[in-house]
């Protein structure tokens, strides 16, 4: 008997197949090391050639980085604050929001946070970039006096390290509730911004 036809491939648009592939990327990526991380593999699992691949992507790097970037886009977005005029409320909002999102994408935020590989520029600016997007939206629902001063930046930055770390932390034992954690969260964003309207 003559051997099965392979069915043929897929013919996805620009967008889609780079959606495709960006997910299967960051999957990849958030399982595994950067080195050890295929492109063959990772075109085989696309059903794609590598050629095509490098076309959306000239290089592994170039990959790497479009997937974290993808991460960090779909985490502000799905953290986007809600309308609402009390600010505590508007926190606590955010904070069930980003710990919906670190629960339902678990892998792609690890890897979006501890980055794959390690002092890339272009992977730092990419998780810097969020975090500054994180601080101004904070900054936003102060009022200016406060807003504006570098000790509050300066709080800022280190109240976020603290969420990323206790984030992180959630992902590897969940052994706090969400409400535990999103009461921490709020009561020490408050002693941040107080203390740093004394500094």
């Amino acid at each position: 008997m003559p051997p099965p036809k392979k069915p043929p491939r897929a013919r996805l648009d620009v967008d889609t197949r780079r959606a495709q592939l960006l997910a299967l990327g960051l999957e990849a990526f958030a399982a595994r090391s950067y080195d050890e991380v295929s492109i063959d593999d990772l075109a085989r699992s696309a059903g794609i050639s590598k050629g095509l691949l490098f076309h959306y992507f000239p290089t592994k790097r170039d990959f790497y980085v479009a997937t974290i970037r993808g991460a960090a886009r779909a985490l502000l977005a799905a953290t986007f604050p809600a309308d609402n005029d009390d600010p505590l409320e508007r926190l606590r909002t955010a904070l069930d929001a980003y710990f919906d999102y670190v629960e339902g994408h678990a892998a792609p935020y690890a890897a979006l946070i501890r980055g794959g590989i390690g002092s890339d520029p272009e992977v730092a600016r990419v998780v810097e970039d969020t975090r500054a997007e994180y601080i101004e939206r904070i900054r936003a629902g102060l009022p200016a006096p406060i807003a504006s001063t570098p000790a509050l930046r300066a709080a800022l930055r280190g109240w976020l390290g603290f969420v990323e770390a206790v984030a992180l932390d959630w992902i590897d034992h969940h052994d706090v509730s969400r409400a535990s954690l999103r009461e921490l969260l709020s009561q020490m964003l408050v002693a941040c911004t107080t203390a740093a309207a004394s500094a």
